[in-house]
């Protein structure tokens, strides 16, 4: 699409907040001038609006926090030598009990109408968390407090849209009549999500009935189609994870044109069926041949580039592209920024589906540097070191597969004023919504402080992703690997071909047991390159139990399955089958899910063996 910028679009480099952007900003300075005592206030809040549940009785017994009085650290000392740590399965057996219709205070003193569901990728189950009004309200303040911070480096339009792929799944009942769903569908059906938008002047492009349609290939193209039709009012282009924008824009490389005949005679695709749906977008649109012969230009120029620049030249005031870049959706940031060309590209915040945890408050850093400035109003947080062992080379051997064994010592926790930059930890919350010392799993650097709140770098979860003998392989020394192979397969491929996407299973079945990656190939490549990409990729393993093992040869060579064009769309739909929403979707990197390695082997149509170590 010819840059047609409407004036005034591109605003200036070091934009003026307004009252409301500088307040929030304002009240973030604050309590993180004395953060340490912004989280002994928390803690009192949350003890004191949930004293007497049923979970803290064993520990606090009868203690009335309220009348420990004016001595925050008293308190603090008081929870955290009486109270263990946990892990979600020690909250379980009470989520269940409030699912199934207990009203007593088990966890929180607060009435409970909903329960969120985490996304299920991570385990290959979904988890129950308490849904309150507290949640909503840290989504909207934490959205709004980012608004804020992006604005004074890319000033947006008052009153602009946002291209937003997001979606709701079914909201359902259990049978105690609690609702159920996903975080982000609670959220997006909240007061608040509306309020968002009015407090931060962006309105996404699509209707409700397009959000909550149910249908995630209906619902993408409405988005497309309506932030298309808005090309020009668009401020940036965002979803909640980086996989999701990219989704979205294979689908438009597919559809484009039946968007440009939609726009033209402002019709809707059959392929839309929901009526809902139809009538709401219908609604919106009206015929604008002028701007689909604009579209269509842009995309056979696009298509002849391999859609490079898509987002700049079909969003031409577009400023940013904001999303989740970290952990499991880093290997998506290079497609990510091969459709951006140069636009920058925003790392949203730093969350759970347990709670929100830090702000980023430095959006022009890139993905690989993005920092999170901890909210220490949001829950009491804590931080468990991490110190790695030296492994034993004579270490007794074992073929279980244990996914949940790691490689790291603990020291004792700590509280947020106590952390130190260059450190890794284990993040612990406490939070308003009933949870208590439960260990969240990730791994986090302290790499600076915003005042005296820690800046964290997110590091990786902290269960194994794989391992079967001493071999001890976290997501990260798994991404790694895979971007070595990945990028050996673009140099080396006449056709430039490019992993799409990724997935691992450690294979005991038969000894010795072998690691084995699944790849998703786009464009044509010999097999003799592959062969290569499975060899560097089994030697590109440094963990020293890994080489040992392999060595040895109680690892036997690395694995490469490449499988057929659209597999890992399969194990989406599947994931959403089971009630899963697309902006929550992550791909597992690693699966022992029976399922899921049945749709990998059947869609398996090339296999090769590692050369390594021979």
């Amino acid at each position: 699409m010819e840059a047609e910028a409407e004036a005034g679009g591109a605003g200036n480099d070091h934009g003026e907040l307004s009252e409301k952007e500088q307040e929030i900003i304002d009240w973030f300075e604050q309590v993180t001038s004395d953060a340490g005592v912004a989280q002994s206030r928390t803690l009192r809040q949350i003890l004191q609006q949930n004293c007497g549940v049923e979970y803290l009785k064993p520990w606090l017994g009868d203690v009335n926090i309220h009348q420990i009085q004016d001595d925050d650290s008293a308190l603090e000392s008081l929870f955290t030598s009486s109270v263990p740590l946990s892990s979600h399965p020690h909250f379980e057996p009470f989520l269940q009990r409030i699912a199934d219709g207990d009203s007593t205070p088990l966890l929180t003193q607060l009435p409970i109408k909903t329960l969120s569901l985490s996304s299920g990728t991570t385990e290959g189950r979904q988890k129950y968390v308490l849904f309150t009004p507290h949640s909503a309200q840290t989504t909207l303040l934490i959205f709004r407090l980012a608004a804020a911070y992006r604005s004074r480096v890319y000033p947006i339009r008052e009153g602009g849209k946002i291209v937003e792929f997001i979606y709701s799944s079914k909201q359902t009942k259990t049978k105690g009549g609690i609702t159920t769903g996903t975080a982000t569908t609670h959220y997006y059906a909240s007061e608040e999500f509306k309020i968002k938008q009015l407090k931060t002047q962006s309105f996404t492009c699509s209707p409700e009935e397009v959000i909550s349609g149910g249908d995630y290939k209906q619902s993408t193209y409405c988005h497309l189609l309506l932030g298309l039709f808005f090309a020009h009012q668009v401020e940036f282009v965002t979803s909640t994870f980086a996989y999701t924008i990219l989704q979205a824009f294979n689908q438009l490389e597919e559809v484009w044109p039946d968007i440009c005949r939609d726009i033209t005679h402002a019709s809707l695709s059959s392929t839309v069926t929901i009526p809902k749906m139809r009538r709401a977008v219908l609604d919106i649109i009206s015929p604008n041949p002028s701007l689909a012969s604009s579209i269509r230009a842009s995309c056979q120029r696009l298509r002849a580039r391999d859609w490079f620049g898509l987002i700049p030249e079909l969003w031409p005031n577009a400023k940013y592209v904001y999303s989740i870049t970290t952990g499991s959706m880093q290997p998506y940031v290079k497609k990510l920024r091969h459709y951006a060309a140069g636009l920058p590209l925003v790392s949203a915040d730093y969350g759970s589906t347990e709670s929100w945890i830090g702000v980023n408050v430095d959006p022009s850093l890139p993905p690989e540097n993005v920092t999170f400035a901890v909210v220490p109003t949001f829950s009491y947080f804590e931080f468990i070191p991490l110190f790695r062992q030296h492994q034993n080379q004579n270490q007794i051997c074992s073929s279980d597969f244990d996914i949940g064994v790691d490689d790291f010592l603990e020291g004792e926790p700590v509280p947020l004023s106590r952390v130190k930059i260059g450190q890794q930890y284990e993040v612990v919350l406490t939070t308003f919504t009933g949870l208590y010392r439960c260990r969240l799993g990730d791994i986090v650097e302290v790499s600076g402080f915003h005042n005296k709140t820690p800046k964290l770098s997110f590091i990786c979860r902290r269960k194994l992703v794989l391992t079967i003998n001493i071999d001890k392989n976290t997501e990260k020394d798994l991404q790694m690997v895979v971007e070595r192979g990945a990028q050996l397969l673009g140099d080396k491929s006449q056709s430039g071909a490019e992993v799409v996407d990724f997935t691992s299973h450690a294979d005991v079945a038969d000894q010795p047991g072998h690691y084995v990656i699944f790849w998703e190939v786009k464009g044509d490549v010999e097999d003799a390159v592959l062969g290569e990409c499975c060899t560097l990729m089994d030697a590109a393993f440094v963990d020293h139990g890994y080489v040992v093992s392999r060595r040895s040869n109680s690892i036997g060579p690395l694995e490469l399955r490449v499988v057929e064009r659209g597999t890992f769309k399969k194990i989406l739909e599947h994931c959403i089958g089971n009630g899963g929403a697309l902006s929550q979707f992550k791909t597992p990197r690693c699966t022992t899910n029976q399922l899921l390695l049945s749709i990998l082997n059947l869609s398996t149509v090339k296999t090769f063996r590692s050369t390594a170590y021979a």
